[in-house]
């Protein structure tokens, strides 16, 4: 069977995805700035009738056009790919090609639609009611699909541009008289991969099909959802949760295939009136444990008013994350209960409100660790000889470390250990360490408490900065 593929072109891709986000009356334009310079990066219909084109300078689109409106341009991955997979109708594989195209082969499929131009037909009607520009062509090799989808006509009266060769490289054979593929394909091979190099023979290649160019379409992405129709209504809470515990069940067994783990999962409960009532839980770390998933789903799952009854069940991993496999019987960690406590209080309070130390690379007791969220905590050992608990410098009185006054009262040393000097980062310009060097000790008092107090040597005080456990 002769191979036959597919290119789709959407010439004005970043500007109609994001007037669909956002639509604008009359000429609009994204911007993109190149060296000192903002130039028009996609443009709508009515800037091209306006006169405008890709690439100009801003300066002269507004000259032109006074009532251009104009936006940031943005990343527009995310709409190309929803369109990739959206055009798997029309073929199993479809790859992306370029910044504003797909690529499909359409091998065996376009009978199923009555034939290739019937496929071409349907597919702009669906586009064009979304409200995307689109041209297509069909041939026998990608690039030649991928020319004439761009420039139309025929092979040997396609521009050399369409080759999809350098711009630089296509300026040159346009200055040596060789402005179209018939022109090339006329001379011999050789003088040109001299004079060009080799990419221009290779793309006339697999423009004629003499060297092969596969869709290399992505892998698809696993979804991890799992559902259950019920035969009959079901409220009472200890039934949910017995088709949660279902679903878990082949949910976990899904994920640990994919050695994934589960961090965002929502229940949706379909009740007999058509209501969805969606149920979502956050996890601090990856987890396919079904009990311990189930546990965090039940308080929730009691307020949950079923009406009439709930005659179906959907559980999402709405966002997962891999976990490695674990060897089978292993007890919980301390890590894993720790892990449980900020998910019941993350569930309940919110995950940004729950924080955690985080030790960071400074010998500087006030930057020795930071306070993140919980979830995004890389926990680890503070550096050694920090005190349980660290508060900004208290000036004391007295004759320190043998006797000192502080917060009112008096102490008296049994222990002094030290000094442990510290120094400033020098290139960090921090008001707290103006003084410069400290001398750290640990002083073991009479009266009990264990304190950690530092001297300044060039401008002689002592102070408390934190108190041992």
């Amino acid at each position: 069977m002769a191979r036959r593929l597919l290119s789709i072109w959407f010439p004005r891709l970043a500007s109609e995805a994001a007037l669909r986000a956002s639509p604008v009356e009359g000429a609009f334009a994204l911007i993109q700035r190149s060296g000192n310079a903002d130039h028009v990066q996609c443009l709508n219909l009515a800037a091209e009738r306006a006169g405008l084109h890709r690439g100009m300078a801003l300066a002269d689109a507004r000259a032109i056009c006074p009532q251009l409106v104009t936006r940031p341009a943005e990343g527009i991955a995310k709409v190309q790919e929803i369109l990739r997979r959206w055009a798997v109708r029309y073929a199993p594989h479809v790859a992306v090609d370029g910044p504003d195209g797909l690529i499909a082969d359409i091998t065996g499929a376009a009978h199923l639609f009555g034939g290739e131009e019937a496929l071409r037909l349907d597919l702009h009607r669906r586009l064009d009611r979304a409200g995307f520009t689109s041209r297509s062509a069909i041939a026998g090799t990608r690039g030649a699909a991928h020319a004439l989808a761009r420039h139309g006509g025929t092979i040997p009266d396609l521009p050399v541009a369409a080759l999809r060769i350098e711009p630089i490289m296509a300026e040159g054979l346009g200055r040596l008289g060789l402005k179209r593929v018939g022109d090339l394909l006329a001379l011999p091979r050789a003088p040109l991969i001299q004079r060009f190099g080799p990419e221009l023979a290779l793309r006339l290649d697999q423009l004629l099909g003499r060297q092969p160019e596969p869709v290399a379409a992505p892998a698809a992405t696993p979804r991890f959802a799992v559902r259950m129709a019920l035969p009959d209504p079901i409220g009472l809470h200890a039934d949910v949760m017995a088709g949660l515990t279902r679903l878990l069940d082949r949910l976990c067994a899904t994920l640990s295939r994919h050695q994934m783990g589960a961090r965002r999962l929502r229940l949706e409960l379909r009740r007999v009136d058509r209501a969805t009532i969606p149920v979502e839980i956050g996890l601090a770390q990856p987890l396919r444990d079904p009990d311990r998933i189930a546990r965090l789903f039940a308080p929730k799952l009691e307020t949950v008013d079923a009406g009439f009854g709930i005659d179906a069940l959907r559980l999402v991993a709405t966002l997962a994350e891999p976990l490695a496999p674990a060897q089978m019987g292993s007890s919980p960690t301390q890590e894993d209960a720790m892990a449980d406590l900020i998910t019941r209080l993350g569930n309940r309070l919110g995950f940004h409100n729950i924080l955690r130390i985080e030790p960071t690379d400074s010998l500087l007791p006030e930057r020795s660790f930071r306070l993140v969220p919980a979830t995004e905590a890389k926990p680890g050992p503070l550096p050694p000889g920090l005190p349980a608990v660290i508060f900004p410098p208290e000036r004391v009185g007295g004759a320190p470390p043998d006797s000192f006054q502080w917060r009112g009262e008096k102490f008296e040393s049994y222990r002094a250990t030290g000094p442990q000097r510290i120094a400033p980062d020098w290139w960090e310009e921090d008001p707290a360490w103006a003084s410069g060097l400290r001398d750290y000790w640990r002083v073991q008092t009479r009266q009990g408490p264990r304190l950690w107090l530092f001297h300044t040597p060039q401008a002689p005080a002592w102070y408390v900065q934190g108190q041992f456990a």
